[in-house]
């Protein structure tokens, strides 16, 4: 399976998680009081019924209390992650969960990084404190020369999977500089 087809079996994924959480909501919501008494509206009553005016008046207060749920914005459906085994991530929205395997997760990582970079605000210029990362030790790295003098060096995170960065001329010297100064 290629990468736009394990993409499209991804996004079909994430399409039946939001069907799974929206057509129960929408079927959940009660109908109003005006539906209700269309469907419920008895024959001309000649002698009033006091028993029939309370069960109305109870009625009339449900409807009052499911219409205030039904104006009320409805939960949104929450995202737990959890690892069940070294090789295995799941998801869960909603209620329905999703198991990831690695192809999966580096999948939805080089997504979700795409989608990362043209977002703001920008990640932080600088380290922030307390930052949590794993780095990969003397990565495996591949570089070419761009026809405008840049150089593209491509780094293998062992997290993140391969790392693309392109580098001006002047940057390079500076990029040497700082990994030699001692």
């Amino acid at each position: 399976m290629n990468l736009h087809e394990q993409l499209g079996a991804l996004e079909v994924g994430v399409d039946q998680l939001i069907q799974a959480v929206v057509a129960p909501q929408a079927q959940s919501i009660p109908e109003t009081r005006n539906q209700a008494d269309a469907q419920h509206a008895p024959a001309e009553q000649a002698v009033p019924d006091v028993e029939s005016e309370t069960v109305e008046v109870q009625a009339q207060a449900q409807a009052d209390a499911a219409v205030s749920e039904a104006a009320a914005p409805p939960a949104l459906p929450t995202l737990e992650i959890n690892r069940p085994a070294q090789n295995e991530i799941t998801m869960t929205i909603g209620g329905q969960t999703v198991a990831l395997r690695a192809e999966q997760i580096g999948q939805l990582i080089e997504e979700l990084s795409n989608a990362r970079a043209s977002m703001t605000p920008e990640p932080p210029p600088g380290i922030p404190p307390g930052w949590r990362f794993v780095s990969t030790k003397n990565p495996v790295m591949a570089v070419q020369k761009q026809s405008n003098g840049d150089r593209l060096l491509v780094l293998r995170h062992t997290g993140h999977g391969w790392v693309p960065f392109t580098f001006s001329p002047d940057m390079v010297i500076q990029l040497y500089m700082l990994l030699t100064k001692g």
